[in-house]
């Protein structure tokens, strides 16, 4: 006669730590899915907007092209009478310059309007609507607006890197492609952080857009290769300001020339490090915020 196998009931506090879990789970999934609409809900009136003004639109996307055309004929120009520069061949130096302008127009497409823009909502006082909205207020601060030009010319850098590894002969596996995108995103999350941070300083000074704009100015370095700097001023490009790791870490990665993965633990602790440093300070600027009609 077979034996009986006998199943134990769970005890209350399993059953309890189960229940939890679940409560956790419906919670995110609900928490996702009201962000998600809001998100969508802004995409849409960004887009509304720009069709709006499609002369505005048009003139973006022909001046940023044009700006991204003239780096691409530097660096050809750069290569005529040499193969390399340092260890950077010229197809490499390409696909460096694509990746930072891949990286460059995904952040202006979503963050830069916003982190500009956040010194005349402390100014004006058009903080406060946001702030009484019934979501988080650092992601409307954040994402309220949205510019679709700069999405066509990351469409374009893509081709420019598509082209560069042609002429590279590198085929990129599902793994590398993967780890290059979260590599971006990461990038991302480093620009957004810091430019965050700049455009936090108008709760403390009334006008701080300049240094807003200042750090974007600084966005030229990161389509130079690493090598091109040495001693204090790498430092400050590689810690203080990370200028350098930005782009030239996903690239690397993508040209296989990324030869240890400290620079991958070194570029994620500056996006962790910077993130939380930004969300200091925005706890602390929303803290000593008092309305503009108070």
């Amino acid at each position: 006669m077979a034996a009986r196998t006998i199943h134990p009931n769970p005890t209350q506090s399993q059953k309890t730590l189960y229940q939890s879990g679940l409560n956790l789970i419906n919670r995110f999934v609900y928490t996702l899915r009201r962000y998600t609409v809001v998100y969508a809900a802004l995409w849409k009136a960004s887009l509304t907007r720009e069709i709006m003004f499609k002369v505005n639109f048009l003139l973006w996307v022909v001046v940023e092209l044009v700006w991204f055309g003239l780096q691409v004929a530097f660096v050809s120009v750069l290569y005529l009478h040499t193969e390399e520069i340092g260890s950077w061949t010229k197809w490499q130096v390409m696909l460096l310059v694509g990746v930072a302008q891949f990286i460059q127009q995904i952040f202006q497409a979503l963050f830069l309007i916003n982190c500009a823009n956040l010194s005349d909502l402390v100014r004006t006082g058009k903080l406060d609507f946001v702030l009484l909205m019934p979501v988080n207020s650092r992601f409307l601060v954040s994402l309220r607006q949205v510019d679709p030009s700069s999405l066509v010319n990351a469409l374009v850098a893509l081709g420019v890197m598509g082209y560069a590894l042609a002429q590279l002969h590198i085929k990129i596996t599902v793994a590398n492609l993967a780890l290059f995108l979260m590599l971006c995103t990461v990038g991302i999350l480093i620009h957004y952080s810091l430019m965050f941070i700049l455009g936090a300083v108008s709760f403390w000074m009334t006008r701080s857009e300049g240094l807003v704009w200042v750090y974007y100015n600084m966005f030229q370095i990161a389509r130079l290769p690493d090598e091109a700097f040495r001693g204090v001023m790498k430092v400050i490009f590689t810690f203080v300001v990370p200028m350098l790791l930005v782009a030239n870490v996903p690239t690397r990665t993508l040209a296989h020339t990324l030869h240890s993965p400290l620079y991958l633990l070194l570029m994620l602790g500056c996006a962790l490090v910077c993130f939380w440093a930004s969300s200091l300070v925005w706890k602390s600027a929303i803290k000593r915020y008092s309305s503009a009609s108070s």
